[in-house]
């Protein structure tokens, strides 16, 4: 059964400029260093990808992952090289955290040859099987069977691996979520299932849509499927939950669901105005629950970094992603021929 472990939704945490007393901090300075410089570059991507979109240099939909970062870099830090990851649409931070390389993502955004899908796939439809990311998907609910799916390639395999399979909490709601649910349960399937939920969906907000909204996670209840729910805007308390459920998954045990609560400063995909939250609340997470200010206090009250040393950081992470849009305004577009490739594997 569903574990009753909750805690405070984001607009109620402790703020991160806060002070007063020096955190008790579980990781090390190269680890907190790491997770910091892991979201701040998905940050700078996710900006620079906003403006690109601004500028016409992307096409088609773009939904920006900026407020969400500790989510995936938090998760990914309990994976080994052979784990799979699959996830939505809102998937740039992902492919990041997995070590795909800003040029390639920054070049496939911008429908370049040089992407990782040679410009065919756009934001939604990448992939990566050097790094084991399966894609960004656009069908609402997709990755949930894909994952078990994966789940049951490592099983089958017997290579020990174990996949993270990522949707929003409105494809909670999706029938083939739970179809996917029974049978990674009742095949023990390795996978964890991770509900980003950033309470609005598309723009309807998740009481509105959900009837038991407040646990999410116990969705598996009815398929003997443990979870937690999880403060998604704490890298930390994520890499905790994420430890607890990937041992799970790989000891053989079957699957797990974290939700994870979360929240996106910008609307559904850049072409949304957001006008179904005011103002004042998103500006009231960024100030009081900003995933990265929160790290970026850590480090500076344990002494760790200093000022000066951050903002070097921001600066190599700016240039880097600087150099990506430079590349990908350069790369040329795939020529029509294109069309006919990829379109089919003779085994």
């Amino acid at each position: 059964m569903a574990e009753r472990k909750t805690t405070k939704s984001p607009s109620r945490s402790k703020s991160a400029s806060s002070r007063s007393s020096k955190p008790k901090i579980d990781a090390k300075q190269d680890e907190l260093l790491h997770l910091y410089k892991e979201m701040l570059l998905i940050r700078r991507f996710e900006e620079k990808a906003g403006q690109l979109y601004g500028m016409g240099l992307i096409g088609g939909f773009c939904h920006l992952y900026i407020g969400q970062e500790a989510v995936v870099v938090g998760m990914q830090a309990n994976l080994k090289p052979d784990d799979r990851v699959v996830t939505a649409y809102r998937c740039h931070g992902h492919m990041l955290a997995t070590g795909m390389d800003p040029k390639g993502v920054m070049a496939e955004l911008t429908g370049r040859i040089d992407g990782y899908s040679k410009g065919k796939g756009g934001s939604m439809h990448m992939f990566s099987r050097e790094k084991n990311f399966f894609g960004g998907h656009g069908i609402v609910g997709a990755p949930a069977p894909l994952g078990a799916g994966l789940a049951f390639a490592h099983q089958y395999a017997e290579d020990n691996g174990v996949c993270l399979t990522y949707f929003g909490e409105g494809a909670a709601n999706q029938g083939q979520v739970y179809e996917a649910f029974n049978m990674a349960s009742l095949w023990k399937l390795p996978t964890v299932f991770i509900i980003e939920n950033n309470r609005y969906a598309m723009g309807t907000s998740v009481q509105r849509a959900a009837a038991h909204s407040e646990g999410l996670y116990e969705r598996g209840a009815a398929f003997d499927i443990p979870g937690e729910q999880v403060d998604g805007m704490d890298v930390l308390k994520v890499r905790d939950a994420g430890k607890k459920a990937v041992e799970h998954a790989r000891s053989g045990k079957g699957p797990y669901i974290l939700e994870i609560q979360t929240y996106r400063y910008r609307g559904h995909s850049m072409s949304d105005p957001a006008k179904y939250r005011t103002r004042e609340e998103v500006q009231d997470i960024r100030e009081k629950s900003d995933p990265i200010d929160k790290v970026k206090a850590w480090l500076l009250d344990a002494g760790w970094a200093d000022e000066d040393g951050l903002k070097e950081i921001d600066k190599e992470i700016k240039a880097q992603i600087n150099e990506a849009a430079e590349f990908a305004k350069d790369s040329p577009e795939p020529d029509p021929s294109e069309l006919w490739t990829d379109v089919l594997v003779e085994a």
